[in-house]
């Protein structure tokens, strides 16, 4: 005899309670793929939770029988016959969550999820809840108890590091709520089925027929009986007639997401892991037969849609089936609910053909967007299941779709954003290979339209004309387009991976690093018309790369239409590049480290603006970052509040080996590209090599671009601050890498210049008066006036040899010293708004100024970035 009951996990583990896993079930063996499907599970549920608090999702059965100890008092503890391993992942999921909330200072509710979910902390031994089969122990025991060796290199291991990354990706320290509703998510949110047998039953057996050795039926195979059983006579006819010819042309797996695509279109919310469960519920509202056999004829119609986008060779409409191709091309299943919405509409007859062209254009023109400004094309799929919903019974698909796109925070870049990001974003690094190399084909394509592309596409490969690697005539002749005292490296740096250098060539590995001189040859006589019209130029540096870059951003224009202007809401997403960093250090094991620059090359930055974000913000495992050598970085402090241990006590704790010196030993190094596979990024060994080369040359360069994205880094974090804390201010620009940051006050006579000095390790807030004599001799006859209101005193520095004057405020402090580097952002901020609360109120005419209230409200600006060095000195 069994019982069944719905429940959640906070039933299953609340209370004093162990499940053991018997030694006849499989060890732990749950990888990437189940564990990603998992967590995008608990992700989307978080989010409805935030909208319907009795959301739930279904995760399948846990069978129990009672255990042979299970005794009248103490601990009741249960076999875990089935569920294992969902069982076990979960509590670990709630582990990493634990151990999260302890590094971030939130130890009550880290002790609430200890007590309540995963050690039965009031009782003799303190026993865990969950107790996995003998092999899997001793792993998942350290990882409950907290031990050094948590998070080894073994399955359990890799499952807490997993949702450690995750944990640390998508806490956003903007939001002390978001962390509370992933853990409701987990306990609360997630629905199973317990099935509990009578202690008279034989567990083993239950077991055994439960994981028989025949196939399980897939989700299509029970929603195919269950058709057919409320088919009765009909049955044999309806599938000899509808569904034996759908099955010939959707195998298994197509016909799982034909029934997921059409659950999506009535419910963005639904996953498709609960694709069964879905259309059961929604079909047990069919009452006769005949509404049975209509659905299924339904379903059988938009088959034939679902095959045509996945073999678009089907579609007879020449400009369709174009458009269909690409976007099979782009490899992005995430698009398929709103392709098929649009096509289905147009089987309806409620959608012209030239509807559906321009709605499929909009939808790649996003992607490709997206791409050309530096934002991933990853985790969409939330974005266009909502577009499903918003197209659905509008009059004009293609103008619901882009009016939908162009709303809220989806980065459908604007004409002006394309302008700008094809001059600035290093495209050879945004996206997956394929889809950066589809989009020169495309723009290839638009410049031939009646021709046929000569070579073929699949052995085509990204070319840099200027190299990757300059030799000493490359240098030579790049470096002619610069004053002498430029920084080359860091000029190179900035352009030699923006799309107007890109290309598509056939013999990449005979270009290679060659002169441009040489390359032209080879150019001339490619097939692609863009590298004819590049042979074309007799030289090509920075001037020529900017013009074939302007030239792109146009035919990009041209090509893709871009959002609707007028709708548009342009909002800024929380810093990309520290949910970056959190998600590869939250993968270094226990018993390993890594270095600055390895990190630095799987997360795409450089390791000064990692050491900064390391230093300044919580992220797991932060300890086990050492420098190149294995030694620890002197400026090393703990976030964790209360915490001073030493750092290398806690790494020798979890297995690191030191030598006499303090270095770690080499063979516990985990490198880049292990790292990068153990986060699931998207980064292949050749692109970690180049990242590689492009570290260590600018470590024996003198770390000039380094110093360019630390000052970069640095100034970011100004501007964060500035934004929370900065009550005279109002709008902030995104800075640029160098070594100042300028403050508009919208009266271009004068501007509030913040700046930093690694050399002499001195930081700045200078108010700049630029041509204005009369103004400084004003301003300095109320000096007495002006210092009393700004609360400190400032030099006044006349300038006499020259136009400009300023008053300044300074103070020492390296901006680069892990230490320091956050006292100094507060310190700046606080200098700027307290010029500009002060100051403004000093200026005359104040002309186009804005105000908050009776205060003027200053703009950070670009007005002055024309000024010299010299005289910002």
């Amino acid at each position: 005899m069994v019982r069944a009951e719905n429940g959640t996990l906070a039933g299953v583990l609340e209370g004093k309670k162990q499940y053991q896993v018997p030694l006849y079930q499989r060890v732990y063996s749950w990888g990437k793929k189940q564990l990603d499907q998992l967590w995008s599970d608990v992700v989307e549920l978080e989010r409805t939770l935030g909208d319907d608090p009795k959301a739930s999702h279904f995760i399948g059965s846990l069978v129990l029988a009672s255990s042979p100890d299970f005794g009248a008092i103490g601990v009741n503890k249960f076999l875990v016959v089935d569920g294992q391993q969902r069982l076990t992942t979960l509590t670990l999921l709630l582990a990493a969550l634990r151990d999260h909330l302890i590094e971030t200072g939130e130890t009550d509710r880290a002790r609430g999820i200890d007590a309540q979910y995963l050690i039965n902390v009031y009782d003799d031994g303190r026993p865990l809840k969950v107790m996995p089969t003998q092999t899997d122990r001793p792993a998942y025991m350290a990882v409950l108890n907290r031990a050094p060796q948590a998070g080894g290199e073994d399955t359990v291991g890799d499952a807490y590091r997993f949702f450690r990354s995750k944990i640390a990706a998508a806490d956003d320290p903007d939001d002390p709520h978001d962390l509370h509703l992933l853990e409701a998510a987990v306990v609360r949110g997630l629905a199973l089925v317990v099935v509990t047998a009578e202690p008279s039953d034989n567990a083993h057996r239950i077991f055994e027929s439960l994981n028989n050795t025949g196939l399980r039926l897939t989700q299509s195979d029970l929603l195919k009986n269950y058709l057919f059983m409320r088919l009765g006579d009909r049955a044999e006819t309806v599938y000899d007639n509808i569904w034996l010819p759908l099955e010939k042309k959707l195998d298994s797996e197509n016909l799982e997401l034909l029934f997921w695509l059409d659950l999506a279109q009535r419910d963005e919310r639904a996953k498709q892991s609960d694709t069964y469960i879905g259309q059961q519920k929604r079909l047990e509202k069919l009452k006769t037969v005949d509404q049975v056999e209509a659905e299924v004829i339904r379903i059988a119609g938009l088959g034939d849609v679902l095959v045509t986008i996945l073999n678009p060779t089907e579609e007879k409409h020449t400009e369709i089936r174009r458009r269909l191709t690409r976007i099979k091309a782009w490899g992005s299943a995430t698009a398929y609910p709103v392709v098929m919405q649009i096509l289905a509409r147009r089987a309806a007859g409620t959608a012209a053909d030239d509807h559906v062209i321009r709605a499929l254009t909009y939808l790649e023109s996003y992607f490709v967007r997206r791409i050309i400004i530096g934002r991933a094309t990853a985790n969409l799929n939330r974005t266009l299941l909502q577009a499903v919903g918003a197209i659905s019974g509008t009059q004009d698909i293609d103008v619901a779709l882009r009016d939908y796109l162009s709303q809220g925070r989806k980065y459908f870049a604007t004409d002006q954003q394309v302008r700008e990001a094809v001059q600035t974003v290093a495209f050879y690094w945004q996206g997956r290979g394929t889809q950066k190399k589809l989009i020169l084909q495309w723009l290839e394509e638009a410049y031939r339209p009646k021709e046929v592309l000569d070579l073929d596409p699949r052995h085509l490969t990204i070319e840099h004309v200027l190299p990757q690697t300059m030799t000493e005539s490359v240098r030579e002749t790049f470096a002619k387009g610069f004053e002498s005292d430029a920084d080359i490296d860091y000029e190179h740096e900035r352009i030699v991976h923006t799309l107007g250098n890109l290309t598509l060539s056939g013999y990449n590995s005979e270009l290679s690093n060659k002169p441009f001189h040489e390359k032209r040859e080879l150019l001339a006589k490619s097939g692609v018309s863009m590298n004819q019209a590049i042979a074309v130029r007799a030289t090509w540096g920075a001037a020529e790369i900017n013009a074939r870059s302007a030239e792109l951003a146009e035919k990009i224009i041209e090509l893709w239409p871009g959002p609707d202007e007028s709708v548009i809401a342009v909002g800024e997403e929380p810093s990309a590049l520290r949910s970056q960093i959190a998600a590869v250090v939250a993968e270094i094991p226990a018993g390993r480290w890594s270095s600055y620059g390895d990190v630095a090359i799987v997360a795409n930055t450089w390791p000064q603006p990692l050491a900064g974000m390391l230093a300044n913000y919580p992220i797991a495992n932060a300890w086990r970052v050492l420098q190149t050598g294995g030694t620890i970085s002197p400026g090393f402090r703990w976030l964790e509040p209360g915490r001073n241990d030493d750092p290398r006590t806690v790494l020798e704790e979890e297995g690191i080996r030191f030598d006499a010196e303090g270095r770690a030993d080499r063979d516990q190094f985990i490198g880049a590209e292990e790292l990068a596979e153990a986060a699931g990024l998207d980064v292949d060994e050749n692109v970690i090599a180049a990242r590689r080369k492009r570290v260590s040359g600018h470590a024996r360069t003198g770390n000039n671009v380094d110093l360019k994205n630390a000052q970069l880094v640095f100034f970011e974090r100004v501007r964060n601050y500035g934004l929370t804390h900065a009550t005279n201010i109002g709008t902030w620009r995104k800075p640029s890498p160098q070594n100042w940051y300028d403050v508009s006050l919208g009266d271009s006579r004068a501007v509030i210049s913040l700046s930093v000095n690694s050399q002499s390790q001195l930081v700045t807030a200078q108010f700049w008066i630029n041509s204005d004599k009369g103004l400084y001799a004003k301003l300095l006859a109320q000096r007495t006036a002006i210092e009393a209101d700004l609360g400190f005193e400032v030099e006044w520095d006349d300038k006499p040899d020259r136009k400009a004057s300023k008053l300044v405020s300074k103070r020492p402090g390296d901006f680069l010293e892990e230490a320091q580097s956050q006292e100094l952002v507060e310190w700046l901020v606080t200098r700027a708004d307290t010029f500009a609360r002060v100051l403004s109120n000093y200026l005359q005419d104040r002309g186009q100024r804005g105000t908050l209230g009776d205060q003027p409200v200053l703009e950070w600006g670009p007005d002055w970035a024309h000024r010299s060095t010299e005289d910002r000195t």
